[in-house]
């Protein structure tokens, strides 16, 4: 094995045969050809008369100086693939390489299948020009309108995560992936190396990271590119890797790097071979591997100009986007644009209607076995369904509203650790250190966490083959379940609710995927990306403001309403039913916030599956006005925001029992908006029904008040909702000081009702002394026993449920 830091070419005598070689450049040229053509053609795609500005598009949008690397590298995969019969996918880490991919898939044949209107002759090539970053037409980045992606380019940072999160579950694919220079700067990518440490060769497929130096993001040097050689492949080492090193420098004849590359991408297939075929027959404990990887350093914009207007541009930040920016106007870059076109001999590559021919297409791999219609990459091809534990199994028994004391994600973690047992090929539970900590370590007793790395006597289930993924990256979990999930396989997230915030870019990317793809008629459903997140705002009481944020559900809800949906269980009973709903759904991103600690249950699952069904429902047992016109409603969501609610009605239960009540809990917030904004909306007739159309409204809510204002803005009586929750008020100390700091206690709720219905102020000025008293009373236990009062801890649901 050569030693950390020195440089690793592969062994020749370099393995093209003089057929290969002439094929391999030849689709090589014709890729770069349909790159620039893509990024400048408006007309006259085959240069079949010399070009005019007519022919130019107005505006020049795309990037240039990634794609000759990237097609390169597909180029050499497609042979590879053919060589060996391989099952393999290619994520586009460079940002902007959505051209070079693109003409890829064109040249394959797969783009026009899936757009029977852009085909591959000239009629369909002039319309693949035309359509690339046009009004109309497709983005400048690998979107998931691009046959065989599974990677929103747009993204930096996330595409090894996204590959190994394919690679996982899957033993015959191989996922080519290729990092930009610019993308390995961002923290996200800097831990994907790790993953490494996650890839059981005996049971996953294969990652073959390619690190595409090209020297240069949009204005500034990579900083890859410019430390010592030694030092990035030392580092690349370190995490595990045994590199090989492909220079394709200023000057270099193009053949001989076809042959270089051949070999080094021929030499790293043998070593994943033999890597999987070790764990897979030899009966030995499997351990982690030095996985092979590619370093190809290439001229930024190779192939395309040398210099415009006296400045080199090739191999400079210069090629990074547009080269030649004035061809309509300037008539010396029109004629460099098409010098730089017919360089690629273009009636070599295509016959005079524009069909490829045959020297192009013998490089490309037929039906399946291509990258771009690998359906793989098109995961709800393969999707199936889980097979899923009946959730009332799971049940706590709820013989009256509060008799029951349970932790609702404790309770989950038994059903959750059966549909691992039951799906041992397509379902995982990823988590940044904190299944045991959400308690869902049910989990741990019929698998371990999935771990390669070194492992020490008295280390806590950690194995090879565990089916839980664990590593203190929220990003890291996200990639690697985006990927499994794109990839046709099934997954949940939990996460602490403050800090999946870090994830936010991501969740982005992921919901603008699924609204697209959508609208993609060969695209098919995929499982949904399920977010379970505990150790909520309301029980951070102990570590304090910082871990306090209940902001990521505000972020989701500005997600378009087809894809997202965010649910507020009150308990144990009906986070099963949510949860089951949540791994049967597809192409949506759920977000359910639910505690681990104990507390009460108040539906009984016959009841818990009513409620759910409905989304939101008034709970007649907790409240007073049956079924009479109420004087004031209490409506919440969120578990703790129901257990205030429901303590303040009985306070006024006990104290102004002629006070007709009516208390809502809302499980699917999505119910409060109109039925014309979201389809889990409520019309205005029934949302009249529930609320009232004048009535005071006094809404305990889990999160950010102004949301619930939002959503119910267009609503008859939103001038009388008055909404309690977060106010970015926190700190340590106990559960119930949090509520009274932020004005969500029980106490408080009672004094918003006395405040708010009319003509209740003069009426109930005892009850409000009583209040303000109770709060000062509670906040001086806090201070002179650091715990709560037991007022508040003892305090137990005593009304029945009527009938």
């Amino acid at each position: 094995m050569p030693e950390p830091g020195r440089a690793v070419l592969p062994e020749q005598p370099a393995s093209l045969s003089g057929p290969e070689l002439h094929r391999l450049d030849a689709y090589w040229r014709a890729a770069n050809y349909l790159t620039v053509g893509q990024i400048y053609l408006l007309d006259n795609p085959l240069l079949h008369r010399p070009l005019t500005p007519a022919d130019i598009k107005p505006r020049l949008l795309g990037h240039w100086g990634t794609g000759p690397g990237l097609n390169l590298l597909y180029a050499h995969l497609n042979r590879a693939i053919i060589r060996r019969d391989l099952s393999m996918i290619f994520v586009t880490g460079p940002g902007h390489g959505g051209p070079a991919i693109v003409a890829n898939t064109w040249l394959e044949g797969t783009y026009s299948q899936c757009y029977p209107d852009v085909g591959r002759d000239a009629t369909g090539m002039a319309r693949l020009f035309r359509q690339f970053s046009f009004p109309g037409g497709i983005p400048s980045h690998v979107a998931a309108e691009v046959p065989g992606s599974i990677h929103e380019g747009g993204e930096l940072g996330y595409s090894l995560m996204h590959a190994y999160g394919a690679a996982f579950d899957d033993p015959e694919l191989v996922v080519a992936c290729v990092i930009g220079d610019g993308e390995a700067e961002t923290g996200p990518l800097a831990g994907s190396w790790l993953s490494n440490v996650f890839l059981n060769p005996a049971r996953d497929g294969a990652v073959l990271p390619i690190l595409h130096l090209n020297g240069y993001k949009i204005a500034n040097p990579t900083v890859l590119d410019r430390i010592p050689r030694e030092d990035l492949l030392a580092m690349l080492h370190g995490f595990g890797y045994q590199p090989y090193v492909v220079d394709a420098g200023a000057g270099q004849d193009s053949h001989r790097v076809h042959q270089e590359l051949a070999a080094a991408l021929d030499r790293a297939l043998d070593e994943i071979a033999t890597i999987q075929r070790q764990a897979r027959t030899t009966g030995q404990p499997v351990r982690r591997p030095r996985w092979p990887m590619l370093v190809l350093r290439t001229p930024k914009g190779w192939t395309g100009p040398q210099q415009v207007g006296g400045h080199q541009v090739e191999g400079t930040f210069h090629a990074h986007q547009v080269p030649l920016a004035g061809v309509r106007d300037d008539p010396d870059h029109l004629a460099v644009l098409e010098r730089w076109l017919r360089g690629y001999r273009p009636e070599e590559l295509f016959d005079a209607d524009g069909v490829p021919v045959a020297v192009v297409t013998e490089s490309c791999p037929s039906g399946a076995h291509r990258m771009s219609a690998n359906p793989v990459a098109n995961g709800g091809l393969l999707l199936r369904e889980l097979d899923l534990p009946d959730f009332r199994e799971y049940a706590v028994p709820v013989p009256e509203p509060g008799a029951t004391v349970a932790g609702a994600t404790g309770v989950l973690g038994g059903w959750v650790r059966d549909v691992i047992a039951a799906n041992p090929d397509r379902f995982r539970l990823f988590a940044p250190d904190e299944v045991a900590s959400n308690r869902l370590d049910a989990a741990f007793e019929v698998t371990d966490r999935r771990f390669l790395g070194a492992i020490e006597p008295g280390d806590d289930h950690l194995s090879p083959d565990g089916r839980v993924l664990e590593v203190l990256s929220e990003h890291l979990c996200q990639g690697w379940l985006e990927g499994y999930l794109l990839t046709g396989r099934h997954g949940l997230f939990t996460s602490y609710e403050a800090f999946i915030h870090i994830v936010d870019s991501m969740v982005n990317q992921h919901a603008k995927w699924l609204k697209v793809s959508r609208e993609i008629a060969w695209r098919r459903p995929i499982a949904s990306l399920n977010y379970l997140l505990s150790s909520h705002v309301w029980q951070q009481d102990h570590n304090g403001f910082s871990h306090q944020d209940p902001g990521f559900i505000d972020h989701v809800m500005n997600k378009k309403a087809q894809v997202v949906r965010v649910y507020l269980p009150p308990d144990a009973n009906t986070l099963l039913v949510t949860m089951d709903h949540c791994l049967r759904s597809r192409q949506y991103v759920n977000v359910v916030v639910a505690g681990k600690h104990p507390a009460p249950c108040w539906l009984s699952m016959d009841d818990a599956v009513r409620h759910c069904r409905h989304g939101l429902d008034v709970w007649a047992w907790a409240g007073t006005a049956g079924a009479a016109e109420p004087d004031v409603v209490l409506a919440c969501a969120g578990d703790v925001p129901t257990l205030e609610t429901l303590a303040a009605a009985d306070l006024l239960r006990q104290h102004l029992p002629w006070l007709k009540v009516r208390v809502v809990n809302v499980v699917d917030l999505m119910r409060l908006q109109p039925e014309t904004m979201h389809p889990h909306g409520l019309s205005d007739e029934v949302f009249d029904r529930v609320f009232t159309r004048d009535k005071p409204v006094i809404f305990a809510y889990h999160g950010y008040p102004w949301l619930i204002h939002r959503l119910t803005y267009r609503r008859t009586n939103h001038q009388n909702l008055h909404v309690r929750g977060y106010q970015e008020e926190g700190t340590t100390t106990t559960p119930f000081d949090m509520l009274m700091l932020n004005d969500l206690d029980r106490f408080h709720l009672v004094l918003d009702v006395i405040d708010r219905v009319p003509g209740l102020a003069d009426r109930a000025t005892e009850l409000r002394r009583l209040m303000v008293e109770a709060r000062r009373e509670c906040r001086d236990h806090t201070r002179r026993y650091g715990e709560d009062a037991p007022r508040v801890t003892e305090w137990r649901w005593m009304g029945t449920r009527p009938g």
